[in-house]
């Protein structure tokens, strides 16, 4: 018991030397036409848990209807409770910030044009998820590190109809998607 709480808490360590190293030599930009035709989301499902309604972006940025992929954390989840959003948890740390979840690992296989990052407290498993997930446009709240996100807005975690507004008026200003 003694050696496995040693061995965590070494992986932690690990975790944060790899985030640490990522956040001060970001990863190459991925080129890619203008428009948002992809959306990844990593959601705090301990914080907010209707990860549902990031599908309404299908219809906000007229998507395919599979365009949308969210990803949920929860910082203690029960293998055999069914969650309608794949999750990982902090028990999925491996190694200098290698991820061990199998969804986790399919959500970072592909490439987007935009990451939302729905969390608004620093930590080490989701910001993991946020560096290693390769997309065009990071958007997330500013409360986190604004090396994180290239589009910091500044709404409340509760409130996503505002969150989804001020998204849309952002990306429509950069260009991203149609008036």
């Amino acid at each position: 018991m003694f050696l496995k709480g040693l061995k965590d808490k070494f992986k932690h360590k690990s975790g944060l030397k790899y985030l640490t190293e990522q956040l001060k030599n970001p990863s190459d930009v991925i080129i890619r036409k203008n428009g948002i035709r992809s959306v990844a989301v990593i959601v705090d499902l301990d914080k907010f848990d209707k990860a549902e309604l990031f599908y309404e972006f299908v219809e906000d940025f007229k998507l395919r209807p599979n365009a949308v992929r969210i990803i949920g954390y929860k910082s203690y989840y029960d293998k055999n409770s069914p969650y309608a959003t794949p999750v990982f948890s902090d028990k999925d740390l491996g190694w200098h910030g290698a991820i061990e979840n199998s969804y986790a690992l399919e959500f970072l296989s592909r490439e987007y044009d935009m990451l939302v990052n729905y969390y608004n407290e620093e930590n080490l498993m989701l910001q993991l998820m946020t560096v290693k997930t390769r997309a065009r446009i990071n958007v997330g709240f500013s409360e986190l590190d604004e090396r994180l996100n290239d589009l910091i807005l500044g709404t409340s975690i509760n409130d996503f109809s505002t969150f989804k507004k001020e998204l849309k008026k952002y990306l429509k200003v950069m260009g991203e998607i149609e008036v």
